[in-house]
């Protein structure tokens, strides 16, 4: 396993990368309601990245995945293909955007509502999302990848979901994926130890049901095995000399 440990220069191109990933996902907010195709999603990202960010979405063409964002709803992990289907009342949606600028990679996901959700799907969402602020939360040089893990893990399990151990978060910097992989489940007093200058996703996929997944005949598309609700959020993240920072934070946004 060959970690990069990322230089002064290259942690500033990171910034700009991880910035305009959040920015990509604070625009296309307002967009996602009830009616709208996740094709036209999209393509509003394609537009808003290439024309106004003067960036790359990384998605679109690697390994040859057909479009620039994932879109998740409902019972789908991950990497989904947008479509002309149309988000319908009660939808959940993930929404995975990887921008590249001057050959770096911010990469970050957001989950989002469609008008009013069930309970469980809220619950669901919101567990998700305190899984990654736990794990973000414990960043800083010394800390074992292992001890995170087994900390979201514990979190998801104690509120009654699962989670997917099939994808996990990974090292990126000139490369989408870098190790090490980061695992949302684990052993305490196992794995990486981080250093600063480390630059790594986490980004936990949490499912109301069982942890089993399965890839559809696209290739691509991931789903819950029993047709549960899925639920991801996902940062970019830096380790510090005495934390973290992230790079993908959105305005607003608290960890």
């Amino acid at each position: 396993m060959s970690i990069i440990i990322k230089t002064p220069d290259q942690i500033e191109k990171m910034r700009i990368a991880g910035k305009l990933t959040a920015d990509v996902l604070e625009m296309i907010a307002p967009h996602i309601n009830k009616g709208v195709t996740t094709n036209e999603l999209n393509q509003i990202c394609h537009d808003f990245i290439v024309n106004e960010q003067e960036s790359i979405p990384a998605p679109l063409d690697y390994h040859g995945f057909p479009k620039s964002i994932c879109t998740s709803i409902n019972h789908v992990i991950c990497h989904g293909i947008p479509n002309d289907k149309k988000l319908k009342d009660g939808d959940i949606i993930n929404v995975d955007i990887t921008v590249i600028k001057d050959g770096y990679h911010g990469d970050s996901s957001v989950m989002f509502t469609v008008g009013k959700p069930t309970i469980l799907a809220k619950r669901l969402i919101e567990t998700a999302q305190e899984c990654l602020n736990i794990g973000i939360n414990m960043v800083k040089p010394g800390v074992l990848l292992g001890d995170i893990g087994y900390a979201i893990a514990k979190h998801a399990h104690e509120e009654r979901f699962s989670v997917v151990q099939e994808y996990c978060g990974h090292g990126i910097g000139e490369s989408f994926h870098e190790d090490p992989q980061v695992l949302h489940y684990g052993v305490r007093g196992t794995g990486v130890e981080l250093k600063e200058g480390m630059i790594f996703t986490i980004e936990p996929m949490i499912n109301a049901g069982k942890r089993h997944s399965k890839v559809l005949k696209d290739d691509w598309t991931v789903v819950t095995k029993d047709k549960s609700l899925s639920a991801q959020w996902e940062h970019t993240l830096l380790v510090t000399e005495t934390g973290v920072d992230v790079l993908t934070l959105r305005s607003g946004e608290i960890i």
